[in-house]
Protein backbone atom coordinates (compact mmCIF):
# COMPACT_ATOMS: atom_id res chain seq x y z
CA UNK A 1 0.00 0.00 0.00
CA UNK A 2 1.31 3.29 -0.54
CA UNK A 3 2.23 5.68 2.30
CA UNK A 4 2.47 9.38 2.72
CA UNK A 5 -1.01 9.98 1.98
CA UNK A 6 -2.00 13.77 1.00
CA UNK A 7 -5.48 13.63 0.32
CA UNK A 8 -7.78 11.39 2.57
CA UNK A 9 -11.12 10.49 2.38
CA UNK A 10 -13.84 9.05 5.43
CA UNK A 11 -16.88 7.39 4.63
CA UNK A 12 -19.13 7.29 7.07
CA UNK A 13 -22.61 8.89 6.72
CA UNK A 14 -24.68 7.66 9.39
CA UNK A 15 -25.75 6.65 12.29
CA UNK A 16 -25.12 9.67 14.63
CA UNK A 17 -23.41 7.10 17.29
CA UNK A 18 -21.43 5.61 14.62
CA UNK A 19 -19.92 8.62 13.55
CA UNK A 20 -19.14 9.50 17.34
CA UNK A 21 -17.48 6.14 17.63
CA UNK A 22 -15.51 6.43 13.72
CA UNK A 23 -13.49 10.24 15.82
CA UNK A 24 -10.96 8.41 16.93
CA UNK A 25 -10.17 7.18 13.37
CA UNK A 26 -10.22 9.99 12.39
CA UNK A 27 -7.97 11.94 14.67
CA UNK A 28 -5.29 8.99 14.52
CA UNK A 29 -5.45 9.63 11.15
CA UNK A 30 -4.55 13.15 11.41
CA UNK A 31 -1.68 12.48 13.98
CA UNK A 32 -0.49 9.73 11.13
CA UNK A 33 -0.47 11.76 8.74
CA UNK A 34 -0.79 15.61 9.64
CA UNK A 35 -0.06 17.00 6.59
CA UNK A 36 -3.32 15.95 4.17
CA UNK A 37 -6.58 16.79 3.55
CA UNK A 38 -8.90 14.93 4.96
CA UNK A 39 -12.51 15.17 4.09
CA UNK A 40 -15.84 13.15 5.87
CA UNK A 41 -18.82 11.92 3.65
CA UNK A 42 -21.73 12.54 6.06
CA UNK A 43 -25.63 13.25 5.33
CA UNK A 44 -26.16 16.86 5.76
CA UNK A 45 -28.50 16.32 9.07
CA UNK A 46 -25.30 14.94 11.01
CA UNK A 47 -22.41 17.12 9.55
CA UNK A 48 -22.66 19.75 12.95
CA UNK A 49 -21.42 16.95 14.71
CA UNK A 50 -17.97 17.17 12.41
CA UNK A 51 -18.10 21.16 11.21
CA UNK A 52 -15.17 22.58 13.24
CA UNK A 53 -12.97 19.56 14.18
CA UNK A 54 -9.83 20.08 14.60
CA UNK A 55 -8.69 16.97 12.97
CA UNK A 56 -11.22 17.67 9.99
CA UNK A 57 -10.72 19.85 6.55
CA UNK A 58 -13.41 19.48 4.45
CA UNK A 59 -17.44 17.73 4.69
CA UNK A 60 -18.76 16.62 1.62
CA UNK A 61 -22.29 16.05 1.89
CA UNK A 62 -24.56 13.19 0.95
CA UNK A 63 -28.14 14.07 1.24
CA UNK A 64 -29.32 9.97 1.20
CA UNK A 65 -33.02 10.78 0.94
CA UNK A 66 -32.86 13.02 -2.10
CA UNK A 67 -29.99 10.67 -3.69
CA UNK A 68 -32.15 8.08 -3.14
CA UNK A 69 -34.58 8.99 -5.75
CA UNK A 70 -31.80 9.77 -8.80
CA UNK A 71 -33.37 6.30 -10.66
CA UNK A 72 -36.93 8.83 -11.22
CA UNK A 73 -36.36 12.11 -10.34
CA UNK A 74 -34.18 14.32 -12.76
CA UNK A 75 -33.33 16.58 -10.02
CA UNK A 76 -31.79 13.84 -7.66
CA UNK A 77 -29.89 12.49 -11.12
CA UNK A 78 -28.43 15.75 -11.40
CA UNK A 79 -27.43 16.17 -7.72
CA UNK A 80 -26.04 12.46 -7.96
CA UNK A 81 -23.64 13.01 -11.29
CA UNK A 82 -22.70 16.40 -9.26
CA UNK A 83 -21.54 14.55 -5.93
CA UNK A 84 -19.73 12.38 -8.31
CA UNK A 85 -17.91 14.71 -10.14
CA UNK A 86 -16.86 16.28 -6.68
CA UNK A 87 -15.40 13.23 -5.61
CA UNK A 88 -13.70 12.29 -8.79
CA UNK A 89 -12.06 15.91 -9.08
CA UNK A 90 -10.49 15.62 -5.16
CA UNK A 91 -8.38 12.73 -6.51
CA UNK A 92 -8.15 11.18 -2.74
CA UNK A 93 -5.15 8.59 -2.68
CA UNK A 94 -6.55 6.75 -0.30
CA UNK A 95 -10.84 6.33 0.74
CA UNK A 96 -11.95 4.57 3.88
CA UNK A 97 -15.09 3.30 4.53
CA UNK A 98 -16.69 3.03 7.62
CA UNK A 99 -20.24 2.49 6.69
CA UNK A 100 -20.10 -0.71 5.20
CA UNK A 101 -23.23 -0.83 3.01
CA UNK A 102 -23.36 -1.33 -0.35
CA UNK A 103 -24.10 2.27 -1.20
CA UNK A 104 -21.02 3.24 0.57
CA UNK A 105 -19.12 1.04 -0.97
CA UNK A 106 -20.07 2.17 -4.50
CA UNK A 107 -19.26 5.71 -3.43
CA UNK A 108 -15.69 4.66 -2.29
CA UNK A 109 -15.24 3.48 -6.16
CA UNK A 110 -16.90 5.90 -7.95
CA UNK A 111 -14.15 8.17 -6.70
CA UNK A 112 -11.48 6.19 -8.58
CA UNK A 113 -9.57 5.86 -5.90
CA UNK A 114 -6.94 2.99 -6.37
CA UNK A 115 -6.71 2.65 -2.66
CA UNK A 116 -10.11 1.63 -0.76
CA UNK A 117 -10.59 0.44 2.29
CA UNK A 118 -13.58 -1.21 4.45
CA UNK A 119 -15.04 -3.96 6.37
CA UNK A 120 -14.53 -7.79 5.43
CA UNK A 121 -17.54 -8.25 6.89
CA UNK A 122 -19.56 -5.46 5.59
CA UNK A 123 -23.00 -5.87 4.15
CA UNK A 124 -24.77 -5.29 1.18
CA UNK A 125 -21.65 -6.85 -1.24
CA UNK A 126 -19.80 -3.61 -0.14
CA UNK A 127 -16.33 -5.65 0.47
CA UNK A 128 -16.40 -5.94 -3.37
CA UNK A 129 -15.44 -2.92 -4.03
CA UNK A 130 -12.63 -2.55 -2.04
CA UNK A 131 -9.03 -3.01 -2.71
CA UNK A 132 -8.24 -3.65 1.14
CA UNK A 133 -10.72 -5.78 3.38
CA UNK A 134 -9.93 -5.69 7.27
CA UNK A 135 -11.20 -8.81 9.31
CA UNK A 136 -12.74 -7.95 12.90
CA UNK A 137 -11.37 -10.92 14.64
CA UNK A 138 -10.52 -9.77 17.75
CA UNK A 139 -11.47 -6.19 17.76
CA UNK A 140 -15.08 -6.78 19.27
CA UNK A 141 -15.84 -2.77 19.83
CA UNK A 142 -16.47 -0.88 16.43
CA UNK A 143 -13.72 2.06 17.58
CA UNK A 144 -11.27 -0.95 17.81
CA UNK A 145 -12.18 -2.28 14.53
CA UNK A 146 -12.28 1.13 12.92
CA UNK A 147 -8.93 1.48 14.69
CA UNK A 148 -7.88 -1.53 13.19
CA UNK A 149 -8.55 -0.64 9.42
CA UNK A 150 -6.70 2.81 9.79
CA UNK A 151 -3.56 0.83 11.05
CA UNK A 152 -3.71 -1.04 7.69
CA UNK A 153 -3.08 2.57 6.37
CA UNK A 154 0.54 2.65 8.01
CA UNK A 155 -0.90 4.83 10.84
CA UNK A 156 1.31 4.23 13.67
CA UNK A 157 -0.55 5.89 16.36
CA UNK A 158 -4.10 4.80 17.05
CA UNK A 159 -4.56 5.46 20.69
CA UNK A 160 -8.08 6.13 21.74
CA UNK A 161 -9.20 9.96 21.65
CA UNK A 162 -12.30 11.09 21.07
CA UNK A 163 -12.76 15.16 20.36
CA UNK A 164 -15.56 17.20 19.54
CA UNK A 165 -15.33 20.80 17.78
CA UNK A 166 -16.04 23.31 20.43
CA UNK A 167 -18.91 25.77 19.71
CA UNK A 168 -19.05 29.17 21.68
CA UNK A 169 -22.02 30.21 20.45
CA UNK A 170 -23.65 26.81 21.41
CA UNK A 171 -22.49 26.71 24.93
CA UNK A 172 -23.66 30.30 25.38
CA UNK A 173 -27.10 29.24 23.77
CA UNK A 174 -27.35 26.30 26.11
CA UNK A 175 -26.49 28.66 29.16
CA UNK A 176 -29.55 30.81 28.39
CA UNK A 177 -31.64 27.74 27.92
CA UNK A 178 -31.17 26.61 31.37
CA UNK A 179 -31.44 30.03 32.54
CA UNK A 180 -34.66 30.57 31.21
CA UNK A 181 -35.93 27.17 33.26
CA UNK A 182 -33.89 27.59 36.24
CA UNK A 183 -31.86 25.07 35.98
CA UNK A 184 -27.82 25.42 36.48
CA UNK A 185 -25.02 24.52 35.21
CA UNK A 186 -23.89 21.09 35.96
CA UNK A 187 -26.52 20.58 39.03
CA UNK A 188 -28.88 18.84 35.86
CA UNK A 189 -29.49 15.56 34.80
CA UNK A 190 -30.03 14.96 31.07
CA UNK A 191 -32.68 12.25 30.37
CA UNK A 192 -32.79 10.52 26.28
CA UNK A 193 -35.87 8.99 26.09
CA UNK A 194 -35.83 8.06 22.30
CA UNK A 195 -34.52 6.36 19.79
CA UNK A 196 -34.61 5.60 15.82
CA UNK A 197 -35.68 2.17 16.97
CA UNK A 198 -38.21 1.17 19.17
CA UNK A 199 -36.14 -1.78 20.60
CA UNK A 200 -33.78 0.69 21.66
CA UNK A 201 -36.59 2.51 23.56
CA UNK A 202 -36.65 1.60 27.82
CA UNK A 203 -39.91 2.01 28.58
CA UNK A 204 -41.06 5.57 29.65
CA UNK A 205 -42.60 4.68 33.05
CA UNK A 206 -39.45 3.67 34.11
CA UNK A 207 -37.91 7.04 32.85
CA UNK A 208 -40.35 8.33 35.09
CA UNK A 209 -39.19 6.29 38.54
CA UNK A 210 -35.98 7.38 37.97
CA UNK A 211 -36.23 10.82 37.52
CA UNK A 212 -37.74 10.53 40.96
CA UNK A 213 -35.46 8.81 42.34
CA UNK A 214 -32.85 11.02 41.26
CA UNK A 215 -34.20 14.59 41.82
CA UNK A 216 -34.94 13.31 45.46
CA UNK A 217 -31.57 12.21 45.71
CA UNK A 218 -29.84 14.22 44.73
CA UNK A 219 -31.21 17.37 44.36
CA UNK A 220 -30.79 17.41 40.40
CA UNK A 221 -32.94 19.06 38.02
CA UNK A 222 -34.36 17.16 35.41
CA UNK A 223 -34.06 17.79 31.45
CA UNK A 224 -35.56 15.63 28.84
CA UNK A 225 -33.62 16.29 25.56
CA UNK A 226 -33.87 14.86 22.53
CA UNK A 227 -35.71 15.98 18.58
CA UNK A 228 -38.34 17.45 17.50
CA UNK A 229 -39.94 14.11 17.26
CA UNK A 230 -39.37 13.41 20.46
CA UNK A 231 -41.34 16.14 22.28
CA UNK A 232 -44.37 14.19 22.94
CA UNK A 233 -42.81 11.82 24.06
CA UNK A 234 -41.27 14.09 26.41
CA UNK A 235 -44.45 15.54 27.48
CA UNK A 236 -45.65 12.29 28.55
CA UNK A 237 -42.34 11.74 31.05
CA UNK A 238 -43.49 14.93 32.73
CA UNK A 239 -47.12 13.84 33.51
CA UNK A 240 -45.48 10.61 34.43
CA UNK A 241 -43.18 11.28 37.32
CA UNK A 242 -43.72 12.69 39.91
CA UNK A 243 -41.33 15.78 40.03
CA UNK A 244 -40.86 18.58 37.43
CA UNK A 245 -39.46 17.71 34.14
CA UNK A 246 -38.20 20.66 31.58
CA UNK A 247 -38.90 19.61 27.95
CA UNK A 248 -36.02 20.60 25.82
CA UNK A 249 -36.63 17.92 23.05
CA UNK A 250 -36.71 19.87 19.52
CA UNK A 251 -34.70 23.07 21.16
CA UNK A 252 -31.20 22.15 20.56
CA UNK A 253 -29.70 21.68 17.75
CA UNK A 254 -26.30 19.15 17.35
CA UNK A 255 -24.18 21.41 19.06
CA UNK A 256 -25.99 23.11 21.55
CA UNK A 257 -27.05 19.46 22.52
CA UNK A 258 -23.08 18.39 22.77
CA UNK A 259 -23.01 21.50 25.11
CA UNK A 260 -25.54 20.43 27.03
CA UNK A 261 -24.34 17.01 27.62
CA UNK A 262 -20.94 18.27 28.49
CA UNK A 263 -22.10 20.15 31.63
CA UNK A 264 -24.39 17.46 32.84
CA UNK A 265 -24.20 15.74 36.25
CA UNK A 266 -25.76 12.70 34.33
CA UNK A 267 -26.68 11.39 31.29
CA UNK A 268 -29.24 8.51 31.02
CA UNK A 269 -29.52 7.40 27.66
CA UNK A 270 -29.71 3.90 25.33
CA UNK A 271 -28.02 3.50 22.60
CA UNK A 272 -28.57 6.62 20.67
CA UNK A 273 -26.70 9.04 18.94
CA UNK A 274 -26.97 11.70 22.17
CA UNK A 275 -25.73 8.66 24.32
CA UNK A 276 -22.66 8.21 22.57
CA UNK A 277 -22.03 12.33 22.31
CA UNK A 278 -22.00 11.68 26.33
CA UNK A 279 -19.75 8.72 26.22
CA UNK A 280 -17.73 11.08 24.05
CA UNK A 281 -17.51 13.92 26.17
CA UNK A 282 -16.51 11.31 29.19
CA UNK A 283 -19.18 12.85 31.41
CA UNK A 284 -20.90 10.67 33.66
CA UNK A 285 -23.37 8.61 32.62
CA UNK A 286 -25.49 5.49 32.16
CA UNK A 287 -26.22 3.63 28.85
CA UNK A 288 -29.16 1.49 28.87
CA UNK A 289 -28.52 -1.47 26.37
CA UNK A 290 -30.89 -3.89 25.05
CA UNK A 291 -30.66 -6.57 22.44
CA UNK A 292 -27.49 -4.99 20.65
CA UNK A 293 -24.46 -5.56 21.83
CA UNK A 294 -23.05 -3.48 24.43
CA UNK A 295 -19.51 -5.10 24.39
CA UNK A 296 -19.49 -3.64 20.32
CA UNK A 297 -21.05 -0.14 21.30
CA UNK A 298 -21.01 0.87 25.20
CA UNK A 299 -18.76 3.81 26.11
CA UNK A 300 -15.29 3.14 25.30
CA UNK A 301 -13.17 1.89 28.60
CA UNK A 302 -16.28 2.50 30.70
CA UNK A 303 -18.01 -0.91 31.33
CA UNK A 304 -19.09 0.52 35.08
CA UNK A 305 -21.19 2.86 32.66
CA UNK A 306 -23.65 0.40 30.62
CA UNK A 307 -26.66 -1.08 32.12
CA UNK A 308 -27.78 -4.32 30.22
CA UNK A 309 -28.42 -8.09 30.93
CA UNK A 310 -25.07 -9.76 30.35
CA UNK A 311 -23.31 -7.09 28.39
CA UNK A 312 -19.80 -8.93 28.26
CA UNK A 313 -21.00 -12.08 27.14
CA UNK A 314 -22.48 -12.07 23.53
CA UNK A 315 -19.11 -13.09 21.54
CA UNK A 316 -18.93 -11.02 18.39
CA UNK A 317 -22.63 -11.02 17.51
CA UNK A 318 -24.52 -7.63 16.45
CA UNK A 319 -27.66 -8.69 18.04
CA UNK A 320 -28.98 -10.89 19.92
CA UNK A 321 -32.33 -12.64 19.58
CA UNK A 322 -32.49 -13.70 23.50
CA UNK A 323 -35.55 -12.33 25.23
CA UNK A 324 -33.71 -12.25 28.19
CA UNK A 325 -31.92 -9.41 26.46
CA UNK A 326 -34.91 -7.17 25.46
CA UNK A 327 -34.21 -3.60 27.17
CA UNK A 328 -37.45 -4.11 29.18
CA UNK A 329 -35.35 -6.66 31.03
CA UNK A 330 -33.28 -3.80 32.18
CA UNK A 331 -35.25 -2.51 35.86
CA UNK A 332 -35.45 0.91 37.59
CA UNK A 333 -33.26 -0.51 39.98
CA UNK A 334 -30.55 -1.21 37.94
CA UNK A 335 -30.07 2.17 36.18
CA UNK A 336 -30.60 3.57 39.41
CA UNK A 337 -27.61 1.58 40.79
CA UNK A 338 -25.83 2.56 38.18
CA UNK A 339 -26.73 6.31 38.45
CA UNK A 340 -25.70 6.35 42.12
CA UNK A 341 -21.93 4.77 41.34
CA UNK A 342 -21.62 7.52 38.16
CA UNK A 343 -22.47 10.36 40.38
Amino acid sequence: MPVGFKNILIIKPSSLGDIVLALPALSAMRRSFPDAEISWLVRPEFELILKNHPDLNHTILFDRKLLGKAWFSPSALTALSSLVKTLRRSRFDIVIDLQGLFRSGLLAWLTGCKTRLGMANARELAPVFYTHKVFQEDAVHLVDYYLKIVRQTGAADTAVKFTLPVNSAAEDSVRKLLNTHNAKIGNYAVLILGSAHSNKCWPIDRFAALAGKINTAFGLSVIAAGSASERELAEKLGKLAAVPVINFAGLTNLAELTALLKSAKIVVSGDTGPGHIAAALNVPQVMIIGRTNPARIAPYGRPHCVAAVEPYARGFKINSDDPKHDIKAVTVDDVYQKVCGQI
